[in-house]
């Protein structure tokens, strides 16, 4: 398994169309066969802050997911929401194993 976790900080007056978007293009993603998990949250402390939790399958999948039409919708209506570059971290998963999952 292979997780990254997408950190995005968004302009205040985006946060409600960031929201909208993000969530669509997550509920699309789960019917990716190549993603096991899309977990969308936001930072309490300042709701202008938002992670991603991408949980793939494959090492192949994070590329076939950036290929499908509802990530590519996604990153260009959320681009002028943000206000800096999105920061990507990949994480290889040890525990629980894909046998958890």
């Amino acid at each position: 398994m292979l997780v990254v976790h997408v950190q995005v900080r968004v302009k205040p007056e985006g946060i409600v169309a960031f929201k909208e978007a993000t969530l669509e293009n997550a509920r699309q993603s789960l019917r990716e066969p190549g993603i096991a998990r899309f977990d969308v949250l936001q930072q309490a402390e300042d709701p202008t802050r938002f992670v991603l939790v991408e949980v793939y399958r494959t090492a192949e999948a994070p590329a076939q997911h950036k290929a499908t039409p509802h990530y590519q919708l996604w990153r260009d209506t959320v681009a002028p929401l943000m206000a800096e570059p999105r920061q990507s971290v990949k994480l290889t998963n040890l525990f629980p194993d894909d046998r958890g999952w």
